[in-house]
């Protein structure tokens, strides 16, 4: 059974997680490089705790004090060696999450499972740099964590079906169901996500339409809760672009060709809602 977790980045999607594995009783060691990241999460996590009536409508409130104490926010990875489950939520750059999985292989316990929370990167290729490829499994959770109810798991080739039952297991103690999938670059989510939100992006570099039309078309016509560019917005555009990046050299296929406005945006740190400006502007948050 899953007592005690760890949870690596406490950006926007690490901080989700910590502050839902907390909730639902877990003990959550969250780890970042700076204190200045873990100060930012501890209020993002406890400002959306005290406002989750209006956040998360559905989920009974909790006491914010309460939840929060059970995370312990800190800079070193030894914290991890008594966790039965860690979910790495860093960058998507392989040379970015290479070195967490070489720092915390020796550290965590023998049974633990390490989790990849990613929208593109090989499971395989993570498993295969551990001592321990049959309990790696893909966690593609969606922003923002506490609201969706699904998360996209990925068997990775030597991902054993002990791990998978375990990682079901988890999901559940976290009010989450999910769709197991196989391990492609993109999984099933964002192989189809990106390709949208890519060529939003270029309607707007293209001047064809302007961020609001383009997002009030797909919400109209289609139905969709949230257009291309604000989902853009909320996930970040350096993710976005990031897992680009990863598709576009893992298939060698064009129609992942980063849009060079994204490239641009990211350079002038605009990074959407986590930043302030992104194709809209956002207001920022006093906590």
């Amino acid at each position: 059974m899953v007592r005690n977790t760890g949870v690596i980045g406490a950006g926007v999607m690490g901080s989700g997680v910590a502050q839902t594995l907390a909730y639902y009783g877990m003990n959550v060691v969250l780890i970042d490089r700076s204190d200045d990241a873990l100060n930012r999460a501890r209020k993002e996590i406890h400002n959306n705790l005290r406002m989750s009536p209006l956040l998360y409508p559905g989920l009974e409130p909790k006491d914010p004090d309460e939840v929060v104490s059970r995370i312990n926010f800190t800079l070193d990875f030894k914290a991890l060696s008594n966790s039965d489950f860690i979910v790495e939520n860093v960058t998507e750059k392989w040379d970015i999450k290479k070195p967490v999985y070489e720092t915390i292989d020796p550290i965590a316990p023998d049974h633990c499972v390490f989790a990849v929370n990613t929208s593109a990167i090989s499971i395989t290729k993570v498993g295969g740099i551990t001592s321990r490829p049959d309990r790696v499994v893909g966690m593609h959770f969606m922003n923002p964590v506490p609201m969706k109810p699904l998360v996209e798991v990925i068997r990775g080739y030597h991902t054993s079906e002990s791990t998978l039952a375990i990682a079901k297991d988890f999901l559940r103690s976290m009010g989450k169901k999910c769709v197991v999938v196989q391990d492609m670059p993109g999984f099933v989510s964002n192989r189809v996500l990106m390709l949208t939100v890519n060529e939003a992006a270029f309607l707007v570099q293209d001047q064809v339409s302007v961020p609001a039309d383009i997002d009030r078309i797909f919400k109209s016509c289609f139905g969709h809760k949230m257009g291309p560019l604000e989902t853009i917005d909320l996930i970040g555009v350096d993710t976005i672009l990031f897992s680009l990046e990863v598709l576009y050299e893992s298939y060698n296929d064009p129609k992942f060709r980063p849009c060079p406005l994204l490239r641009k945006m990211v350079d002038a740190g605009l990074l959407g809602r986590k930043s302030g400006q992104g194709f809209y502007p956002y207001p920022t948050l006093n906590v």
